[in-house]
């Protein structure tokens, strides 16, 4: 909005021309004589166009004179108190003085009082890949594919890259022919991850690539670990795959190895492992807090991994337990963890702010493939806002205090955010 300059007449006993006195002011004294009677020397008015505002060519000691004179100029007047609609009720003030609602009542107020900010570079976004060359859709997770680790992966991690996301997570699906009951695909150094790996390396070197540790994509049981022939879960037996499919997966260029397991004592085991290959510089993302929950359908439709018997309640947590999460945080962080992740999210707030308020270290979350999908699936029948849900899902996972969120939103948020700041 622009404004104009509107002349309001003469000061009695000075010719103007325009707005610039004819004669000087005169000085007497350090105090200014002028007799006039009080009128406005000119109005400032606002208007509709894009025309600049006039300049009096007035000195600033004579726009000060001007107004100490009383020959102020108009401003616009404030603006009428809005009525209330009809029928309201005439009421006493509240006897309050704190009002929180006044921090609120602008979109400037709110965006500068906001305590929690959302950027593309909080994201890690979760990427399926396989051993064909095209992608193939996921029927449970509109929008995600099983990618080619050849073209379709390198397109997608370009796409991310240029709305700001540069962290991702690789996730495989093997074929069955490669699986075993011990997982040994999961550390072939010419394995699909290790490889995908390396070609990203070779075109985005700056690229931050975290690696599942698990064996449940390389098993024939489609559990984490090994299984005994009576369903038990193997531990130490386990891990020590794990720390072989961890250091292949640092050896093929991975900055941060996940164990998603959940097997006791494998955090410290593999940072033995990757120290004793010199890979000190690979962080380690545990699974900290990783409960058996209902929301992973779609993600092990996407893998085709889904448990051939039983469940995985026996080392995934149980979804009442709380303090236990504390255990599990201690145990990681007193093992080498360099970062602690909540899995699901949403649904598990109160985990995320446990370990943040709890531990120094980088808190992760991640926003599942049930999360996901649950939001993709309220859009397409419009029962919800998708895009608003999507921003506001992941801005309380960043409230409740998570550092980074695994997220299959991760473009889609990230081109989001990048509109807004358009």
């Amino acid at each position: 909005m622009a404004s104009t300059i509107v002349n309001a007449g003469p000061i009695q006993g000075l010719d103007y021309v325009g707005l610039r006195p004819a004669k000087p002011l005169k000085l007497n004294s350090g105090r200014i004589q002028i007799k006039t009677r009080p009128q406005c020397l000119f109005t400032v008015r606002a208007s509709d166009g894009d025309v600049p505002i006039g300049k009096t060519r007035l000195s600033d000691a004579e726009c000060e004179a001007a107004v100490v004179a009383g020959n102020v100029p108009h401003a616009p007047p404030a603006p009428p108190k809005p009525a209330a609609p009809a029928g309201t009720p005439v009421v006493p003030l509240l006897p309050i003085n704190r009002r929180p609602r006044r921090n609120r009542r602008s979109p400037a107020l709110r965006s500068a009082f906001q305590e929690t900010s959302l950027s593309p570079a909080n994201f890690v976004y979760p990427l399926f890949i396989h051993e064909g060359q095209e992608d193939t859709p996921i029927g449970a997770m509109p929008g995600c594919y099983r990618l080619g680790w050849r073209h379709g992966l390198v397109e997608e991690v370009s796409k991310a890259r240029d709305v700001g996301v540069n962290s991702i997570v690789l996730f495989p699906k093997v074929p069955d022919a490669l699986k075993n009951s011990t997982g040994d695909e999961a550390y072939n150094d010419n394995g699909l991850v290790p490889r995908a790996i390396r070609l990203l390396k070779d075109k985005y070197p700056d690229l931050v690539i975290y690696t599942d540790v698990a064996l449940d994509p390389y098993s024939s049981d489609g559990h984490d670990g090994i299984v005994r022939e009576d369903g038990v879960i193997l531990n130490d037996e386990t891990v020590h795959q794990l720390c072989k499919q961890a250091v292949a997966q640092a050896r093929a260029g991975a900055d941060v190895v996940s164990p998603s397991d959940m097997m006791d004592g494998r955090v410290g085991a593999l940072r033995t492992a990757l120290d004793a290959e010199g890979f000190q510089h690979v962080s380690i993302m545990s699974y900290t807090a990783k409960y058996a929950s209902s929301f992973y359908g779609p993600f092990r439709e996407a893998l085709d991994s889904n448990p051939r018997f039983g469940d995985k309640k026996t080392y995934q947590m149980n979804p009442a337990n709380y303090r236990e999460a504390l255990i599990e945080a201690r145990e990681d962080e007193s093992e080498g963890a360099d970062i602690l992740l909540v899995k699901p999210g949403l649904p598990y707030l109160d985990i995320i702010r446990l370990l943040r308020d709890s531990s120094p270290l980088p808190i992760a979350a991640y926003q599942v493939s049930g999360e996901y999908s649950m939001i993709k699936a309220g859009g397409v029948i419009k029962m919800i806002d998708e895009e608003k849900v999507m921003m506001e899902s992941l801005m309380c996972l960043r409230r409740a205090g998570a550092d980074v969120i695994l997220t299959y939103f991760a473009l889609q948020a990230a081109r989001s955010l990048c509109g807004e700041k358009r």
